[in-house]
């Protein structure tokens, strides 16, 4: 068929017929795959039901190990002090379970001002971590002065140095300060986190510049584009920092042992760990305080988890 034998449409007629396709009664759908593009994979070791169901049993046994310790602090918690104590009773208790353990933690020490304690010092740091930080990454990634590449080179060293080894120079320094014995010196050393700078540092990087561009052609400075563009962007990466944060504060021993004699100024783990001294080692009451002092930090984890796979799984864009 040539070009001329093609039908034209004319503009009073109606349009020409298409050529007639046979119905085969049967649709067969072809995806097409772009140029480039890699084919798509599963996260398991094969497409093969074996390797699949080989994958889910090592991810299981994997977390059954996981799970293992929880579940003995748990069971002994929940036991007496005899039966915490004897090995052919370790699964069931042969006077069943009491919650003797929790009452006995809860009148030998003081529980609730611990607790308070713990929970005012950790939100504190928290708080001071995350913001020093965010600002710090935010200077890092999106300003120039002098000195900016070994000032972060400084930083990033200052990851690979153990906390143990500043507990001396801090002592001193809140001793020069005349903090000892207060919330600020249990407060304070605990803010200098160089790793948030990083993690912080690198997630602003990959948050657009065209945003800053079109702030600052807005009339926008430096604080307004850091409060007002950067940080809704980064409430899910905020929100893990501050899980982490919050966690470690919670749990740091060593410090606010040292740092403090007060017995009012008491986090959980040191007024824990003075009443286990004082009354020698009960299993079933160290395993009480212990799922008592992991409790906060359970519910804290349920409910911010969503912020954590947010934080890992998107970019910058995903948080607003």
């Amino acid at each position: 068929m040539t070009s001329t034998d093609l039908p034209v449409r004319d503009a009073s007629g109606p349009a020409p017929h298409a050529p007639h396709v046979p119905h085969t009664g049967r649709v067969t759908a072809v995806r097409r795959r772009a140029p480039g593009s890699r084919p798509r994979t599963h996260l398991t070791l094969g497409d093969g039901r074996t390797t699949r169901v080989l994958a889910l049993a090592a991810l299981a046994v994997m977390g059954l190990v996981w799970l293992l310790p929880m579940a003995w602090a748990l069971l002994t918690a929940f036991k007496s002090e005899q039966d915490a104590s004897d090995p052919l009773h370790w699964l069931l208790p042969a006077h069943g379970f009491t919650l003797q353990g929790f009452s006995t933690v809860w009148e030998r020490g003081d529980l609730p001002l611990w607790m308070l304690n713990s929970l005012l010092i950790s939100a504190a740091v928290t708080v001071i971590t995350v913001l020093v930080s965010a600002m710090a990454g935010y200077a890092f990634s999106r300003t120039l002065f002098a000195g900016r590449r070994w000032l972060f080179a400084v930083t990033v060293a200052a990851v690979l140095v153990p906390p143990q080894i500043l507990i001396v120079p801090w002592f001193q320094q809140m001793l020069s300060l005349r903090l000892l014995d207060t919330y600020a010196a249990v407060i304070l050393p605990q803010t200098v986190a160089p790793v948030m700078v990083f993690i912080l540092k690198k997630h602003f990087d990959s948050l657009p510049h065209e945003l800053e561009e079109a702030a600052r052609i807005d009339g926008a400075g430096h604080w307004r584009i850091f409060w007002s563009v950067l940080l809704p962007l980064s409430r899910p990466m905020l929100a893990a920092v501050s899980i982490f944060v919050f966690i470690g504060a919670w749990n740091n021993f060593l410090w606010p042992f040292i740092s403090t004699s007060d017995p009012a100024l008491m986090t959980l783990p040191v007024g824990i760990t003075s009443v286990k001294d004082a009354y020698g080692i009960q299993y079933a009451q160290s395993m009480a305080s212990a799922v008592l002092a992991a409790l906060p930090l359970v519910v804290v984890f349920m409910f911010f988890q969503r912020h954590i796979v947010k934080s890992v799984a998107t970019t910058g864009l995903g948080g607003q």
